[in-house]
């Protein structure tokens, strides 16, 4: 199970400080450079790199939208699976092709919108582990909350504003470091697996509500340089 730096604690602190004190002034600028040191920033296509994953008898343009450079995800609690027959629950995701990895750093960041209401869903994960698990990482919100899976909460009062996401895997080490608005809120460790990628939308899990949404912009996939 994954435990907080010192590092973590403090700025997970200083993130509920500042919500308390701030929540009038919702977003402040957020520099993230000294996250993307050393990163190289890949291109992105939205024909070759995107792959949507939608309830199999849907169109796409029934479940996303992408205008003014935002994506929208939304899907219902009774929406069919992603195939006919399968086990899993309804979902709206991007899976960002082209750029699995099995070794080295990567990171993915995005500005992120969940809208009041929504909950019980997935709504950024990273793909690929060691059996029995599928996912690495697993960013939900329930209720008013961020969280890491179902087990400890990244930050709080996330509806109805914009905030900054970066994940950063590193695979020989087996860590991940998840950023809200540039500040460390947990590190997890890593899960294994031979393969990784990133995906974002919206994925339904456990006691969701009936409609469940969320807004991306800003999507960027990065690689430490060697």
């Amino acid at each position: 199970m994954g435990t907080l730096s010192h590092v973590g604690l403090l700025n997970m602190a200083l993130y509920f400080s500042l919500i308390m004190h701030t929540s009038n002034s919702w977003p402040w600028p957020v520099d993230s450079s000294h996250l993307t040191l050393g990163f190289v920033e890949l291109p992105l296509l939205n024909a070759s790199n995107f792959k949507h994953h939608k309830p199999y008898n849907l169109p796409i343009s029934e479940r996303y939208s992408f205008i003014d450079g935002i994506h929208k995800f939304w899907v219902y609690s009774n929406d069919k699976p992603l195939y006919p027959y399968s086990p899993t629950k309804p979902r709206s995701e991007i899976r960002i092709e082209g750029y699995d990895y099995s070794s080295g750093v990567w990171q993915f960041e995005g500005q992120g919108f969940v809208p009041s209401g929504t909950s019980g869903v997935c709504i950024m994960q990273l793909f690929g582990s060691r059996p029995p698990h599928a996912t690495t990482l697993m960013v939900r919100t329930y209720n008013e909350s961020l969280f890491y899976y179902r087990n400890h909460i990244l930050v709080p009062n996330i509806w109805d504003r914009w905030f900054q996401l970066n994940v950063i895997h590193d695979v020989e080490a087996s860590t991940v470091k998840v950023y809200i608005d540039g500040l460390l809120v947990y590190v997890a460790p890593g899960r294994g697996g031979r393969s990784h990628y990133f995906k974002f939308g919206v994925y339904t899990q456990d006691n969701p509500s009936y409609y469940m949404e969320s807004r991306w912009k800003g999507i960027r996939v990065l690689r430490k340089c060697s």
